[in-house]
């Protein structure tokens, strides 16, 4: 029993190994699109994710949103 389930997972492995050795990367890349659309793609990217990391940054130095601190002092 132990004997059957090593090798039905051994299939599996060996079953996606393949599908993705045909496929390469293709599944990953758009039809059709040239180097420069792609390199603009990955630039684009790099942008979006450069600002998501900032939002992310200043969520954890609290600076996202106005201080609610005041400069009167209160009695």
């Amino acid at each position: 029993m132990k004997n059957i389930a090593v090798c039905k997972a051994i299939l599996s492995v060996f079953c996606c190994a393949l599908i993705f050795w045909l496929t390469g990367c293709g599944l990953f890349e758009q039809p059709g699109e040239t180097v420069a659309e792609g390199h603009r793609r990955h630039l684009r990217n790099l942008r979006v994710e450069q600002q998501e990391m900032m939002e992310d940054i200043d969520r954890v130095m609290q600076t996202d949103q106005p201080s609610k601190l005041t400069d009167k002092r209160i009695p």
